[in-house]
């Protein structure tokens, strides 16, 4: 996938485009991906507590529980909009969406057995790990 590794340059102080597409240092591309994968991890942190974070305060009424879960998921997309606008390009979208779900699986897992003390169970590492298998198949160039 070369395509999502170039950058247009401006032609002139004006801005107008000149049109010329070159490769992206690989520094530049390494940063892309790596602040993307930070960003979706940060993301999908605030994902786990707005989806399930209320499970520990089921007493609490629905409205409110709604109403901070909407709070915490508009910090959510502040750190996935960007994600996905600086992954794609480097990432595409299949990709990116199969990256966010296995950040998602481990952010899940983590979060249900220190917050929600919950145990992790052998099925569940079998589970992911043949997700692992799928982000290969997802990656691998055919």
């Amino acid at each position: 996938m070369n395509g999502g590794f170039t950058q247009r340059h401006r032609g002139n102080r004006k801005g107008t485009e000149s049109g010329v597409s070159v490769p992206l240092a690989r520094p530049a591309r390494t940063f892309r991906a790596m602040a993307t994968i930070l960003l979706l991890i940060v993301s999908n942190v605030f994902m786990t507590f707005a989806w399930y974070g209320h499970l520990k305060y089921r007493s609490a009424p629905l409205l409110t529980v709604i109403l901070v879960s909407w709070g915490i998921a508009f910090f959510e997309y502040c750190f996935q909009v960007p994600a996905n606008r600086m992954g794609y390009g480097r990432f595409n979208a299949a990709q990116l969406k199969t990256i966010q779900e296995v950040i998602t699986l481990v952010v899940f897992a983590l979060f249900s057995v220190l917050y929600l003390k919950e145990p992790f169970r052998w099925n569940y590492a079998v589970g992911f790990a043949l997700i692992v298998a799928a982000v290969f198949v997802i990656f691998h160039e055919w």
